[in-house]
């Protein structure tokens, strides 16, 4: 083979540098790793096995796995498997580790006995990023992802798929049953075989039938009358317009370097209910009592938007149109000017809709105003309301909301910059997921994974960010 690099025989003898450490560059991040774990006082972020056994077998000391496992989710290797072949073929590991290659059962058992000090340790790494000055902006963005659990959605049942799933099999009984009745008609011997046949899938199916009745039993015992056989915390959820059945991954990521400031793993099926205790988490972990934070429309609720008001959080969310006036052409509620010195509105035509009583809805104090005089007369009446009179609610506290739609109008490109902040960090980490994102199950395991995967992430960044040198330099004074 002329005119081409030639490599060297296999059965040519090789004289390897001295030491290991030859083989690992002054600014590879497994340095980062190794010094990062080395500082840690991990018997203080509650680790098992820091202090070892005077008797018995010698165990690996918490310290190697746990650096195994951040190496392994900074190169998108998940599996407790997949780090064990790679302790035993892959260099950078082999330097990390000491050359020690723990078996695969070894090291998942690490990973489900120290969930807590797992997750400890993610947050560590956010209280150095705050000590380096990495969230000067007190401005967060907050947003949720549906991440799939290990969980088919067969194995997932709800009210609406149970009924769903038990007409199916009566469908399919009476269709055999419909079968038997003509052959029985026929009375013919060639079709008694098929008769057997039928009847035993009429057995099979009587059996499937009891099964679900029981699931339906024990689903229908469930709060949320939901129940999942394989992951019990996992639950269905739509996201892009068709259900997974999975956990709802809930992350604050500052505007400024894109780094998870905290994140929680839930199963609840939308974002609702997540704001304030986000935000609370948020600002402990930046340190700053003044924070802002941006939500989409999913977080629009006005008893999350004020508990945040009154713990000082400025928050930024969208309100959700869900009238259906605009769609049908007619005036909605943003086209009613409140007037707080009167405690009236002023409606499209200039008339004014008095304050007439207040009702409790759904816990909520809401205000009731109209106009019926006026509304009677009104030249444009056909383009506000179908009824005899316009009635407008307005909630005790929506001075709050009013404020946080001034705060909107006043910063046009908060949405926009909502979007570029938290959305990037969730498509990489399912990037570096795969398709088959959690591996492990209950919602307790799962928040330890997703530490892991919030770590890698924010490592990387801050790598990125300062540098690999600067970074061990930071974490050794």
């Amino acid at each position: 083979m002329k005119r081409f690099i030639e490599g060297e025989s296999r059965n040519q003898s090789t004289l390897f540098p001295e030491s290991l450490d030859d083989y690992v560059e002054e600014d590879n991040p497994v340095r980062v790793i190794d010094v990062f774990v080395d500082e840690l006082d991990l018997g203080g972020l509650g680790f098992r096995g820091v202090e070892p056994h005077a008797t018995g077998r010698p165990a690996y000391h918490p310290a190697i796995l746990l650096k195994l496992y951040i190496y392994g989710y900074l190169n998108r290797i998940q599996s407790s498997r997949r780090l064990e072949r790679e302790s035993q073929r892959n260099v950078e590991v082999m330097w990390l580790t000491g050359r020690l290659m723990p078996d695969f059962k070894t090291i998942a058992d690490f990973r489900k006995d120290n969930g807590k000090a797992i997750r400890n340790v993610c947050r560590d790494f956010v209280v150095l990023c705050r000590t380096l000055n990495l969230f000067a902006y007190a401005v967060v963005a907050i947003d949720g992802s549906k991440f799939k659990a290990v969980n088919a959605r067969e194995k997932n049942f709800t009210q609406a798929k149970m009924k769903r799933r038990l007409k199916q099999v009566e469908e399919s009984i009476d269709r055999y049953f419909k079968q038997l009745d003509t052959i029985d008609r026929q009375q013919s011997s060639e079709h008694k075989d098929t008769a057997t046949q039928l009847q035993d899938k009429i057995a099979k199916l009587k059996e499937t039938m009891q099964g679900l009745k029981a699931i339906e039993a024990e689903m229908l015992a469930q709060p949320d009358k939901q129940i999942s056989q394989t992951d019990p915390d996992s639950r269905s959820m739509m996201t892009g317009g068709k259900g997974i059945v999975g956990y709802n991954v809930q992350t604050a990521v500052d505007t400024k370097h894109h780094l998870i400031v905290t994140h929680e793993v839930t199963n609840e099926g939308n974002d609702k209910n997540q704001l304030f205790s986000m935000a609370k988490k948020a600002r402990y972990s930046i340190g700053e009592t003044n924070l802002e934070v941006l939500a989409d429309r999913g977080y629009f609720k006005g008893e999350e938007i004020l508990a945040c008001e009154n713990a000082g959080i400025a928050v930024f969310v969208p309100e959700p149109l869900t009238s259906s006036s605009k769609v049908h052409g007619r005036f909605t509620k943003q086209d009613f000017q409140y007037l707080s010195d009167t405690n009236e509105y002023l409606c499209p035509a200039k008339e004014l809709l008095p304050w007439h009583f207040s009702t409790v809805e759904q816990g909520k104090t809401m205000h009731c105003y109209w106009n019926r005089a006026a509304c009677r007369e009104c030249p444009i009446s056909s383009q506000c309301t179908t009824g005899l009179e316009r009635r407008i609610k307005r909630w005790e506290h929506q001075g709050v909301l009013d404020a946080m739609q001034l705060r909107l109008n006043q910063n046009p490109d908060a949405m926009q910059v909502r979007k570029e902040t938290v959305e990037h960090p969730f498509g990489t980490i399912k990037a570096w997921m795969g398709a088959t994102h959690f591996l492990t199950k209950t919602i307790k395991r799962v928040s330890t994974e997703m530490s892991l995967h919030v770590l890698a992430y924010n490592l990387k960044r801050v790598m990125n960010i300062m540098g690999i040198g600067a970074l061990i330099e930071a974490i050794r004074v």
